[in-house]
Protein backbone atom coordinates (compact mmCIF):
# COMPACT_ATOMS: atom_id res chain seq x y z
CA UNK A 1 0.00 0.00 0.00
CA UNK A 2 1.31 3.43 -0.94
CA UNK A 3 -0.49 5.40 1.74
CA UNK A 4 1.90 7.07 4.17
CA UNK A 5 0.08 5.91 7.28
CA UNK A 6 1.09 6.55 10.85
CA UNK A 7 2.29 3.16 12.14
CA UNK A 8 -0.47 1.31 13.97
CA UNK A 9 -0.90 -1.28 16.67
CA UNK A 10 -1.79 0.98 19.57
CA UNK A 11 -4.49 2.04 22.07
CA UNK A 12 -6.66 0.31 24.67
CA UNK A 13 -10.39 1.00 25.06
CA UNK A 14 -12.75 0.71 28.06
CA UNK A 15 -16.55 1.00 27.77
CA UNK A 16 -19.18 0.91 30.52
CA UNK A 17 -22.97 1.06 30.46
CA UNK A 18 -24.90 3.41 32.73
CA UNK A 19 -25.94 0.73 35.24
CA UNK A 20 -22.34 -0.49 35.52
CA UNK A 21 -20.95 2.87 36.66
CA UNK A 22 -20.81 4.49 40.07
CA UNK A 23 -23.00 7.50 39.25
CA UNK A 24 -25.16 6.18 36.39
CA UNK A 25 -23.09 7.79 33.63
CA UNK A 26 -22.13 6.17 30.39
CA UNK A 27 -18.34 5.95 29.95
CA UNK A 28 -16.19 5.45 26.86
CA UNK A 29 -12.44 5.73 27.38
CA UNK A 30 -9.25 5.11 25.43
CA UNK A 31 -5.52 5.51 25.58
CA UNK A 32 -4.58 7.32 22.38
CA UNK A 33 -1.27 5.56 21.73
CA UNK A 34 1.06 5.78 18.78
CA UNK A 35 4.15 4.17 17.33
CA UNK A 36 6.46 6.92 18.55
CA UNK A 37 6.88 7.81 22.22
CA UNK A 38 6.19 11.53 21.70
CA UNK A 39 3.48 13.09 19.55
CA UNK A 40 2.15 16.31 21.06
CA UNK A 41 -1.62 16.56 21.48
CA UNK A 42 -4.01 19.46 22.03
CA UNK A 43 -7.49 19.89 23.58
CA UNK A 44 -9.73 22.21 21.56
CA UNK A 45 -13.30 23.24 20.85
CA UNK A 46 -14.34 23.21 17.19
CA UNK A 47 -17.13 25.67 16.42
CA UNK A 48 -19.59 25.22 13.53
CA UNK A 49 -17.96 27.99 11.50
CA UNK A 50 -14.56 26.26 11.89
CA UNK A 51 -15.80 22.88 10.67
CA UNK A 52 -14.97 22.26 6.98
CA UNK A 53 -17.82 21.77 4.50
CA UNK A 54 -15.39 20.06 2.15
CA UNK A 55 -12.93 17.62 3.68
CA UNK A 56 -9.79 16.19 2.15
CA UNK A 57 -7.69 13.65 4.00
CA UNK A 58 -3.94 14.17 4.13
CA UNK A 59 -2.91 10.52 4.11
CA UNK A 60 -5.34 8.91 1.69
CA UNK A 61 -6.59 11.85 -0.35
CA UNK A 62 -10.20 11.01 0.53
CA UNK A 63 -12.47 13.84 -0.58
CA UNK A 64 -15.92 14.26 0.92
CA UNK A 65 -18.58 16.97 1.09
CA UNK A 66 -19.83 17.40 4.65
CA UNK A 67 -23.30 18.49 5.80
CA UNK A 68 -24.11 22.17 6.25
CA UNK A 69 -25.27 21.89 9.87
CA UNK A 70 -22.36 20.82 12.09
CA UNK A 71 -22.56 21.10 15.87
CA UNK A 72 -19.87 22.40 18.19
CA UNK A 73 -17.63 19.65 19.57
CA UNK A 74 -14.46 19.08 21.53
CA UNK A 75 -11.50 17.15 20.17
CA UNK A 76 -7.88 16.25 20.91
CA UNK A 77 -6.06 16.69 17.61
CA UNK A 78 -2.37 16.40 16.88
CA UNK A 79 -0.31 19.51 17.57
CA UNK A 80 1.50 18.98 14.26
CA UNK A 81 -0.91 18.45 11.36
CA UNK A 82 1.49 17.08 8.74
CA UNK A 83 -0.41 13.77 8.78
CA UNK A 84 -3.88 15.23 9.27
CA UNK A 85 -6.10 16.20 12.20
CA UNK A 86 -6.42 12.93 14.17
CA UNK A 87 -9.18 14.42 16.35
CA UNK A 88 -9.25 11.23 18.47
CA UNK A 89 -12.18 11.93 20.80
CA UNK A 90 -14.76 14.46 21.84
CA UNK A 91 -18.29 15.30 22.92
CA UNK A 92 -20.62 17.40 20.78
CA UNK A 93 -23.19 20.00 21.89
CA UNK A 94 -25.91 17.32 22.00
CA UNK A 95 -23.85 15.42 24.59
CA UNK A 96 -22.94 12.60 22.22
CA UNK A 97 -19.46 11.22 22.81
CA UNK A 98 -17.15 9.51 20.32
CA UNK A 99 -13.71 7.91 20.51
CA UNK A 100 -11.88 6.91 17.33
CA UNK A 101 -10.03 4.78 16.79
CA UNK A 102 -8.77 1.56 18.30
CA UNK A 103 -6.63 -0.20 15.70
CA UNK A 104 -7.84 -3.80 15.40
CA UNK A 105 -6.90 -6.96 13.50
CA UNK A 106 -8.32 -8.87 10.58
CA UNK A 107 -7.53 -11.88 8.39
CA UNK A 108 -6.80 -12.66 4.78
CA UNK A 109 -10.16 -14.34 4.15
CA UNK A 110 -12.15 -11.13 4.47
CA UNK A 111 -9.48 -9.05 2.76
CA UNK A 112 -9.69 -11.38 -0.22
CA UNK A 113 -13.42 -10.68 -0.48
CA UNK A 114 -13.46 -7.01 0.52
CA UNK A 115 -10.00 -5.44 0.15
CA UNK A 116 -9.01 -2.18 1.77
CA UNK A 117 -9.68 1.04 -0.14
CA UNK A 118 -6.46 2.96 -0.68
CA UNK A 119 -8.20 6.35 -0.89
CA UNK A 120 -10.77 5.56 1.80
CA UNK A 121 -11.12 6.89 5.33
CA UNK A 122 -8.96 6.12 8.35
CA UNK A 123 -8.27 7.14 11.92
CA UNK A 124 -7.08 10.53 10.72
CA UNK A 125 -10.58 11.40 9.50
CA UNK A 126 -13.32 9.60 11.40
CA UNK A 127 -14.10 11.91 14.33
CA UNK A 128 -14.05 15.02 12.14
CA UNK A 129 -16.51 13.66 9.58
CA UNK A 130 -18.89 11.97 12.04
CA UNK A 131 -19.09 13.58 15.51
CA UNK A 132 -20.40 17.06 14.53
CA UNK A 133 -23.47 15.53 12.83
CA UNK A 134 -24.87 12.92 15.21
CA UNK A 135 -27.58 13.28 17.86
CA UNK A 136 -27.32 9.86 19.53
CA UNK A 137 -24.86 7.02 19.86
CA UNK A 138 -26.92 4.83 17.55
CA UNK A 139 -27.02 7.60 14.96
CA UNK A 140 -23.21 7.70 15.15
CA UNK A 141 -23.08 4.03 14.25
CA UNK A 142 -25.48 4.56 11.36
CA UNK A 143 -23.63 7.58 9.95
CA UNK A 144 -20.23 5.92 10.14
CA UNK A 145 -21.66 2.72 8.67
CA UNK A 146 -23.07 4.61 5.67
CA UNK A 147 -19.73 6.38 5.11
CA UNK A 148 -17.86 3.06 5.25
CA UNK A 149 -20.22 1.59 2.66
CA UNK A 150 -19.75 4.60 0.35
CA UNK A 151 -16.08 5.49 0.78
CA UNK A 152 -14.46 2.45 2.38
CA UNK A 153 -11.44 2.35 4.68
CA UNK A 154 -7.76 1.54 4.30
CA UNK A 155 -7.35 0.02 7.78
CA UNK A 156 -9.26 -1.93 10.48
CA UNK A 157 -10.56 0.10 13.40
CA UNK A 158 -12.86 0.01 16.41
CA UNK A 159 -14.93 3.09 17.27
CA UNK A 160 -16.96 3.92 20.40
CA UNK A 161 -20.08 6.07 20.73
CA UNK A 162 -22.10 7.07 23.80
CA UNK A 163 -25.04 9.23 24.79
CA UNK A 164 -26.70 9.43 28.20
CA UNK A 165 -28.46 6.11 27.71
CA UNK A 166 -26.45 3.92 25.34
CA UNK A 167 -22.90 2.84 24.56
CA UNK A 168 -22.11 1.35 21.14
CA UNK A 169 -18.95 -0.25 19.74
CA UNK A 170 -18.39 -0.51 15.97
CA UNK A 171 -15.65 -2.50 14.24
CA UNK A 172 -14.77 -2.14 10.58
CA UNK A 173 -14.57 -5.32 8.52
CA UNK A 174 -12.53 -5.38 5.32
CA UNK A 175 -12.76 -2.33 3.09
CA UNK A 176 -16.49 -1.56 3.28
CA UNK A 177 -18.17 -3.72 5.92
CA UNK A 178 -18.82 -3.20 9.62
CA UNK A 179 -20.61 -4.52 12.69
CA UNK A 180 -21.69 -2.78 15.90
CA UNK A 181 -22.93 -3.89 19.31
CA UNK A 182 -24.83 -1.99 21.99
CA UNK A 183 -23.05 -2.61 25.29
CA UNK A 184 -25.61 -3.74 27.90
CA UNK A 185 -26.31 -1.16 30.60
CA UNK A 186 -24.96 -3.47 33.32
CA UNK A 187 -21.74 -4.44 31.52
CA UNK A 188 -18.31 -3.25 30.46
CA UNK A 189 -15.69 -3.91 27.78
CA UNK A 190 -11.88 -3.90 27.78
CA UNK A 191 -10.75 -3.85 24.15
CA UNK A 192 -7.13 -4.13 22.94
CA UNK A 193 -5.77 -3.98 19.36
CA UNK A 194 -7.62 -6.94 17.91
CA UNK A 195 -11.08 -7.61 16.59
CA UNK A 196 -13.08 -7.84 19.78
CA UNK A 197 -16.73 -8.55 18.97
CA UNK A 198 -17.53 -12.20 19.62
CA UNK A 199 -21.22 -13.27 19.77
CA UNK A 200 -23.37 -11.44 17.20
CA UNK A 201 -27.16 -11.77 16.78
CA UNK A 202 -28.27 -10.65 13.34
CA UNK A 203 -31.94 -10.92 14.40
CA UNK A 204 -31.66 -8.48 17.33
CA UNK A 205 -31.50 -5.12 15.57
CA UNK A 206 -32.11 -3.22 18.82
CA UNK A 207 -28.68 -4.26 20.07
CA UNK A 208 -26.77 -5.36 16.97
CA UNK A 209 -26.26 -3.42 13.72
CA UNK A 210 -24.20 -4.35 10.67
CA UNK A 211 -23.70 -3.88 6.95
CA UNK A 212 -26.87 -5.01 5.21
CA UNK A 213 -25.09 -7.88 3.44
CA UNK A 214 -22.76 -8.98 6.24
CA UNK A 215 -24.63 -12.19 7.11
CA UNK A 216 -24.87 -13.14 3.44
CA UNK A 217 -21.15 -12.43 3.03
CA UNK A 218 -20.43 -14.90 5.83
CA UNK A 219 -22.86 -17.58 4.68
CA UNK A 220 -22.25 -17.39 0.93
CA UNK A 221 -18.48 -17.56 1.35
CA UNK A 222 -18.42 -20.23 4.09
CA UNK A 223 -16.53 -17.99 6.52
CA UNK A 224 -17.97 -19.26 9.82
CA UNK A 225 -15.59 -21.77 11.47
CA UNK A 226 -17.83 -22.55 14.46
CA UNK A 227 -19.73 -25.83 14.55
CA UNK A 228 -22.64 -24.58 16.69
CA UNK A 229 -24.07 -22.33 13.98
CA UNK A 230 -23.66 -19.17 16.05
CA UNK A 231 -21.87 -16.12 14.68
CA UNK A 232 -18.68 -15.16 16.51
CA UNK A 233 -17.26 -12.24 14.54
CA UNK A 234 -13.87 -12.50 16.21
CA UNK A 235 -13.55 -16.04 14.88
CA UNK A 236 -14.93 -15.11 11.46
CA UNK A 237 -13.17 -11.82 10.70
CA UNK A 238 -10.45 -11.44 13.33
CA UNK A 239 -7.08 -12.90 14.20
CA UNK A 240 -5.85 -15.60 16.52
CA UNK A 241 -2.14 -15.08 16.26
CA UNK A 242 0.96 -15.49 18.39
CA UNK A 243 1.18 -11.68 18.47
CA UNK A 244 -2.31 -11.56 20.01
CA UNK A 245 -1.13 -13.80 22.86
CA UNK A 246 1.56 -11.32 23.93
CA UNK A 247 0.34 -7.96 22.59
CA UNK A 248 -3.46 -8.01 22.92
CA UNK A 249 -5.05 -10.78 24.99
CA UNK A 250 -3.06 -10.07 28.19
CA UNK A 251 -4.33 -6.49 28.28
CA UNK A 252 -7.93 -7.70 28.22
CA UNK A 253 -7.11 -10.30 30.87
CA UNK A 254 -5.54 -7.77 33.22
CA UNK A 255 -8.17 -5.07 32.64
CA UNK A 256 -10.97 -7.53 33.37
CA UNK A 257 -9.05 -8.75 36.43
CA UNK A 258 -8.89 -5.19 37.81
CA UNK A 259 -12.67 -4.89 37.38
CA UNK A 260 -13.38 -8.17 39.14
CA UNK A 261 -13.51 -10.78 36.35
CA UNK A 262 -10.67 -13.20 37.06
CA UNK A 263 -9.57 -15.84 34.57
CA UNK A 264 -6.47 -18.02 34.62
CA UNK A 265 -4.89 -17.64 31.18
CA UNK A 266 -3.72 -14.15 30.13
CA UNK A 267 -3.06 -15.43 26.60
CA UNK A 268 -6.53 -16.90 26.00
CA UNK A 269 -7.89 -15.98 22.56
CA UNK A 270 -11.49 -16.32 23.76
CA UNK A 271 -11.61 -13.92 26.68
CA UNK A 272 -15.12 -12.44 26.65
CA UNK A 273 -15.83 -9.22 24.79
CA UNK A 274 -18.63 -8.08 27.15
CA UNK A 275 -18.49 -8.71 30.91
CA UNK A 276 -21.31 -8.08 33.38
CA UNK A 277 -19.99 -5.74 36.06
CA UNK A 278 -19.52 -7.27 39.51
CA UNK A 279 -19.17 -3.83 41.09
CA UNK A 280 -19.90 -0.23 40.12
CA UNK A 281 -17.11 1.27 38.01
CA UNK A 282 -15.74 4.76 38.73
CA UNK A 283 -13.75 7.13 36.55
CA UNK A 284 -10.83 6.48 38.88
CA UNK A 285 -11.13 2.74 38.22
CA UNK A 286 -10.91 3.36 34.50
CA UNK A 287 -7.88 5.61 34.89
CA UNK A 288 -6.07 3.00 36.99
CA UNK A 289 -6.85 0.38 34.37
CA UNK A 290 -5.62 2.53 31.49
CA UNK A 291 -2.42 3.33 33.41
CA UNK A 292 -1.73 -0.26 34.44
CA UNK A 293 1.32 -2.39 33.68
CA UNK A 294 0.47 -5.79 35.20
CA UNK A 295 1.08 -4.66 38.77
CA UNK A 296 1.25 -7.49 41.34
CA UNK A 297 1.97 -10.05 38.62
CA UNK A 298 5.21 -11.45 37.28
CA UNK A 299 4.64 -9.53 34.04
CA UNK A 300 5.18 -6.05 35.54
CA UNK A 301 8.04 -4.21 33.74
CA UNK A 302 8.77 -2.48 37.07
CA UNK A 303 8.71 -5.74 39.05
CA UNK A 304 11.54 -6.57 41.43
CA UNK A 305 11.02 -10.33 41.95
CA UNK A 306 10.36 -11.43 38.37
CA UNK A 307 12.84 -12.28 35.64
CA UNK A 308 13.70 -9.91 32.84
CA UNK A 309 12.05 -12.28 30.38
CA UNK A 310 8.80 -12.29 32.38
CA UNK A 311 8.79 -8.49 32.70
CA UNK A 312 9.10 -8.08 28.94
CA UNK A 313 6.73 -10.84 27.85
CA UNK A 314 3.50 -8.82 27.51
CA UNK A 315 2.69 -5.35 26.19
CA UNK A 316 1.33 -3.28 29.12
CA UNK A 317 -1.70 -0.97 28.91
CA UNK A 318 0.14 2.04 30.32
CA UNK A 319 3.14 2.52 28.06
CA UNK A 320 5.59 5.21 26.96
CA UNK A 321 3.57 5.57 23.74
CA UNK A 322 0.46 6.91 25.55
CA UNK A 323 -0.01 10.31 23.92
CA UNK A 324 -3.20 11.07 25.82
CA UNK A 325 -5.97 9.35 27.72
CA UNK A 326 -9.62 10.38 27.58
CA UNK A 327 -12.59 9.18 29.62
CA UNK A 328 -15.74 10.56 28.00
CA UNK A 329 -18.55 10.74 30.52
CA UNK A 330 -22.19 11.56 29.77
CA UNK A 331 -23.93 12.08 33.09
CA UNK A 332 -27.57 11.47 34.02
CA UNK A 333 -27.61 13.07 37.49
CA UNK A 334 -27.09 16.70 36.41
CA UNK A 335 -28.73 19.19 34.02
CA UNK A 336 -27.98 18.61 30.32
CA UNK A 337 -25.71 21.66 30.17
CA UNK A 338 -23.38 19.91 32.65
CA UNK A 339 -23.73 16.36 31.38
CA UNK A 340 -20.72 16.11 29.06
CA UNK A 341 -17.34 15.71 30.80
CA UNK A 342 -14.10 14.95 28.99
CA UNK A 343 -11.64 13.62 31.56
CA UNK A 344 -8.25 14.19 29.97
CA UNK A 345 -4.54 13.72 30.59
CA UNK A 346 -1.51 13.87 28.32
CA UNK A 347 1.62 11.75 28.07
CA UNK A 348 2.47 8.33 29.49
CA UNK A 349 -0.22 7.42 32.01
CA UNK A 350 2.05 6.24 34.81
CA UNK A 351 2.64 9.81 36.06
CA UNK A 352 -0.33 11.90 34.92
CA UNK A 353 -3.84 12.56 36.20
CA UNK A 354 -7.13 13.11 34.38
CA UNK A 355 -8.94 16.45 34.64
CA UNK A 356 -12.78 16.56 34.36
CA UNK A 357 -13.27 19.25 31.73
CA UNK A 358 -16.83 20.33 30.99
CA UNK A 359 -17.50 20.15 27.24
CA UNK A 360 -20.34 22.68 26.94
CA UNK A 361 -17.82 25.51 26.55
CA UNK A 362 -16.56 27.90 23.91
CA UNK A 363 -12.81 27.41 24.49
CA UNK A 364 -10.29 25.30 26.38
CA UNK A 365 -7.49 26.29 28.79
CA UNK A 366 -4.33 27.48 27.04
CA UNK A 367 -2.04 25.02 28.83
CA UNK A 368 -4.03 22.15 27.28
CA UNK A 369 -4.86 23.87 23.99
CA UNK A 370 -1.62 25.32 22.67
CA UNK A 371 0.98 22.55 22.45
CA UNK A 372 3.32 22.57 19.47
CA UNK A 373 5.79 20.02 18.20
CA UNK A 374 8.59 21.83 20.07
CA UNK A 375 9.44 20.95 23.65
CA UNK A 376 7.82 23.44 26.02
CA UNK A 377 7.34 22.51 29.71
CA UNK A 378 4.92 25.43 30.15
CA UNK A 379 2.43 23.28 28.22
CA UNK A 380 0.66 20.35 29.91
CA UNK A 381 1.55 17.80 27.22
CA UNK A 382 5.28 18.45 27.49
CA UNK A 383 5.23 18.84 31.28
CA UNK A 384 3.48 15.47 31.59
CA UNK A 385 5.96 13.87 29.21
CA UNK A 386 8.87 15.21 31.28
CA UNK A 387 7.38 13.84 34.50
CA UNK A 388 6.85 10.43 32.92
CA UNK A 389 10.45 10.18 31.68
CA UNK A 390 11.86 11.04 35.10
CA UNK A 391 9.37 8.83 36.91
CA UNK A 392 10.26 5.89 34.71
CA UNK A 393 13.95 6.24 35.60
CA UNK A 394 13.29 4.88 39.11
CA UNK A 395 9.62 3.91 39.28
CA UNK A 396 9.75 2.10 42.62
CA UNK A 397 11.43 5.09 44.27
CA UNK A 398 8.92 7.58 42.87
CA UNK A 399 5.63 5.66 42.89
CA UNK A 400 4.56 6.76 46.39
CA UNK A 401 4.96 10.39 45.37
CA UNK A 402 2.88 9.67 42.28
CA UNK A 403 0.12 8.07 44.34
CA UNK A 404 0.03 10.94 46.83
CA UNK A 405 -0.16 13.42 43.97
CA UNK A 406 -2.96 11.50 42.29
CA UNK A 407 -5.03 11.31 45.48
CA UNK A 408 -4.61 14.95 46.49
CA UNK A 409 -5.02 16.38 43.02
CA UNK A 410 -7.98 14.16 42.22
CA UNK A 411 -9.75 15.25 45.38
CA UNK A 412 -9.22 18.94 44.63
CA UNK A 413 -10.47 18.54 41.06
CA UNK A 414 -13.52 16.67 42.29
CA UNK A 415 -14.21 19.49 44.76
CA UNK A 416 -14.21 22.11 41.99
CA UNK A 417 -16.48 19.93 39.89
CA UNK A 418 -18.91 19.32 42.76
CA UNK A 419 -19.17 23.04 43.53
CA UNK A 420 -19.59 23.92 39.85
CA UNK A 421 -22.35 21.33 39.45
CA UNK A 422 -24.32 23.12 42.19
CA UNK A 423 -24.13 26.66 40.84
CA UNK A 424 -23.26 26.68 37.12
CA UNK A 425 -25.41 26.31 34.02
CA UNK A 426 -23.93 28.79 31.52
CA UNK A 427 -20.98 28.02 29.24
CA UNK A 428 -18.97 30.91 30.67
CA UNK A 429 -19.28 29.49 34.20
CA UNK A 430 -18.22 26.03 33.02
CA UNK A 431 -15.31 27.54 31.14
CA UNK A 432 -14.21 29.34 34.30
CA UNK A 433 -14.30 26.04 36.19
CA UNK A 434 -12.22 24.43 33.45
CA UNK A 435 -9.63 27.17 33.80
CA UNK A 436 -9.44 26.61 37.57
CA UNK A 437 -9.01 22.88 37.13
CA UNK A 438 -6.37 23.29 34.43
CA UNK A 439 -4.37 25.69 36.60
CA UNK A 440 -4.63 23.38 39.60
CA UNK A 441 -3.63 20.32 37.57
CA UNK A 442 -0.70 22.10 35.93
CA UNK A 443 0.65 23.34 39.27
CA UNK A 444 0.27 19.88 40.79
CA UNK A 445 2.11 18.31 37.85
CA UNK A 446 4.87 20.90 38.12
CA UNK A 447 5.13 20.32 41.87
CA UNK A 448 5.28 16.55 41.35
CA UNK A 449 8.11 16.97 38.86
CA UNK A 450 9.98 19.11 41.38
CA UNK A 451 9.53 16.50 44.09
CA UNK A 452 10.84 13.80 41.76
CA UNK A 453 13.92 15.89 41.01
CA UNK A 454 14.64 16.49 44.72
CA UNK A 455 14.13 12.84 45.70
CA UNK A 456 15.94 11.54 42.64
CA UNK A 457 18.99 13.77 43.09
CA UNK A 458 19.63 12.23 46.52
CA UNK A 459 19.52 8.75 45.00
CA UNK A 460 21.63 9.23 41.88
CA UNK A 461 24.17 6.55 41.06
CA UNK A 462 26.76 9.29 40.57
CA UNK A 463 27.42 9.85 44.26
CA UNK A 464 29.89 8.84 46.96
CA UNK A 465 28.60 8.46 50.51
CA UNK A 466 31.50 9.91 52.50
CA UNK A 467 31.50 13.02 54.66
CA UNK A 468 33.99 15.41 53.16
Amino acid sequence: MKINQRPKGSCTTVLAGKNATLDGSTLIARNDDGHEALDAQRFVVVHPDEQPRYYKAVLSGLEIDLPENPMRYTSTPNAVLDSGIWAAAGINSDNVAMSATETITTNSRILGLDPYVENGMGEEDIVTIVLPYIHSAREGVERLGSLLAEYGTYEPNGIAFADKDEVWWLETIGGHHWAAVRIPDDSYVVAPNRMNIDHFDFNDTANYLASSDLKALIDDNLLNPDLDGNYNLRHIFGSSSIKDTVYNNPRTWYGQKLLGHVTEDPQDHDLPFIVKASQKISVEDVKVLLSSHFENTKYDPYGTTNTEEESKLFRPIGINRNHSVHILQVRNNVPEALAGVQWLAFGANTFNHVVPFYTNVEDTPASYRDATGNYDPTNMYWLSATTAVLGDSNYNLFVDLRDMYALETGGKLRAIQAETDKIATRAAELQEANEKMAELAFEAQRELLGRLVILGSANMKLRFDFND
